[in-house]
């Protein structure tokens, strides 16, 4: 039987308590074997933005998992020589770690612009996709109402807490769940570090050191 892989990609800038949670209930809900956190070097869609260097937030991602025994850090798109896309990662990633099934996580908000990505009616019909929805989304709410009508009959809704069933785990489909709507959010942490305020309740202890240690996020 393959294995059965999360694959959770972002800037990570920096992981926060949000992201892990999610990540504890995909492994738990969809009955992963791991999951691997992949930082993006820079991502297509943020560079006119300023991210923290990459050494920076694979480190705080290292400190972040380092005592969670299914979560990893991949640093399959930092070692890139080119600036990769989603849809190349997984391919590599399926590649290298074949036989394997992957499962994609992504937050709601890159949801939304996902039709902007490369290639992805690939993404959303060749791979399992777990969209992690935070507070403020109603459950109610048609989050996929943008994309073509063929890809939004692979939707399935598990909101309300509800588990995969053997019958939606037998073919790659998208899912909308809220296991962990924890309303945090990495803009909030940058500005509340910029300010010297307190993020201990947001991150890991590990991950708040070492951001009061490098001053990340200071404002000049």
């Amino acid at each position: 039987m393959r294995q059965r892989i999360g694959v959770y990609g972002g800037t990570f800038d920096p992981i926060h308590n949000g992201h892990l949670k999610v990540a504890e209930a995909i492994l738990e809900a969809f009955g992963l074997d791991r999951l691997l956190f992949v930082p993006a070097a820079l991502p297509p869609h943020k560079r006119k933005q300023t991210i923290s260097s990459p050494f920076h937030r694979l480190a705080m991602l290292a400190l972040a998992t380092a005592d969670e025994p299914k979560i990893f850090v991949s640093t399959i798109e930092l070692e890139s020589p080119s600036r990769p896309y989603t849809i190349e990662t997984l391919g590599r990633l399926q590649t290298e770690l074949h036989p394997v099934r992957l499962f994609f996580v992504m937050g709601a908000d890159s949801f939304k612009d996902v039709t902007s990505w490369r290639e992805h009616e690939r993404i959303l019909s060749e791979y399992d996709v777990i969209v992690a929805t935070r507070p403020g989304y109603r459950s109610d709410e048609n989050i996929a109402a943008h994309l073509a009508p063929q890809l939004q009959a692979r939707i399935v809704d598990l909101r309300g807490g509800r588990n995969p069933s053997d019958e939606n785990l037998s073919s790659p489909l998208s899912y909308l769940t809220d296991y962990a709507a924890v309303d945090v959010s990495a803009t909030d942490i940058r500005e509340a570090a910029g300010q010297g305020r307190a993020i201990d309740d947001l991150v890991p202890p590990a991950v708040a050191a070492y951001i009061a240690k490098y001053e990340l996020y200071r404002k000049s």
